[in-house]
């Protein structure tokens, strides 16, 4: 039995895959395509991301109080980073860092966007949420390359691309519930470049202005998949398969919103059972 400061790691573990597994996202977190071996080191990364979004949005938290729990989780990290961790889900996390040699820089980084979530609720312009992107995103994707021991520029570069889409997808998908939190994630210059108020929002309007500013946003999401798939050149194996299948399950999310007229207002379209599956046997071929 694995354990560390009298922690059961194996136990951290197992309590990370069942989150993965019953949580839902766009696409499954521990799906039949990743590796066996790999399963376990994402669930317990999953689980951190996962917490700390948590604390940036759930519950009816002030915005100083949701600040503080975002900064005492940072603690915690960098007490597991030293080896000093109080949970079997710590101590899961710090054997992961340890044996797979992850950058720690990058789980910094994630906690920066989930701070910035709680204090920054409108973007400015494209580079603005590109920035954000760098944070909230893109360290997802590296870490899952440094999982596969690939340290590569322009891989990295092809990730950060499907994972900055995969993000724009969420925000366009989540539009109206990031609204209801006070934030707007489309960029201040386009919306005014489509002629979309804020009102618009609040009213639930799904009117041609709206439709012309998602349609927009589409298209430029798009645009960052095909480019990032250029990445499937470096990988091999089922791991493979499941970034296709991600990266279709993104797609599959753009194409029903586009199904339904644009209308992300009213309507958060989700990938059911049998999309899922669909997206398995379409990745392998």
């Amino acid at each position: 039995m694995s354990e560390t400061n009298g922690l059961n790691i194996q136990e951290g573990y197992e309590k990370a895959l069942r989150l993965a597994k019953f949580h839902y996202e766009n696409f499954p977190v521990v799906s039949l395509l990743i590796p066996k071996t790999l399963r376990k080191h994402l669930s317990v990364i999953y689980w951190f991301a996962r917490t700390a979004d948590d604390l940036a949005d759930e519950g009816s938290h002030s915005d100083e109080k949701r600040l503080k729990n975002i900064s005492d989780f940072e603690k915690r990290l960098e007490n597991l980073l030293k080896g000093c961790c109080n949970s079997e889900l710590e101590s899961a996390l710090a054997k992961t860092i340890k044996i797979k040699n992850l950058s720690p820089e990058h789980f910094y980084n994630l906690l920066k966007a989930f701070k910035q979530d709680v204090t920054k609720k409108r973007y400015s312009d494209f580079n603005d949420v590109l920035c954000y992107c760098e944070n909230s995103a893109n360290p997802v994707g590296r870490l899952i390359l440094e999982l596969l021991g690939l340290k590569n520029e322009r891989a990295y570069y092809y990730s950060d691309k499907i994972c900055t889409a995969l993000q724009i997808t969420n925000f366009i998908q989540d539009t109206s519930l990031d609204f209801e939190k006070g934030r707007i994630y489309y960029p201040l210059d386009e919306m005014k470049k489509f002629g979309v108020t804020e009102k618009m929002f609040e009213l639930k309007e799904n009117n041609l202005n709206f439709n012309h500013l998602v349609e927009f946003n589409i298209a430029r999401t798009q645009q960052m998949f095909n480019e990032g798939k250029n990445l499937l050149v470096y990988l091999r194996g089922r791991i493979k398969f499941e970034i296709v299948a991600t990266i279709k399950g993104g797609e599959l999310i753009l194409k029903k919103i586009k199904e339904q007229k644009f209308d992300v207002l009213n309507i958060r379209p989700v990938l059911n059972k049998v999309d899922y599956f669909k997206l398995l046997i379409k990745s392998m071929f």
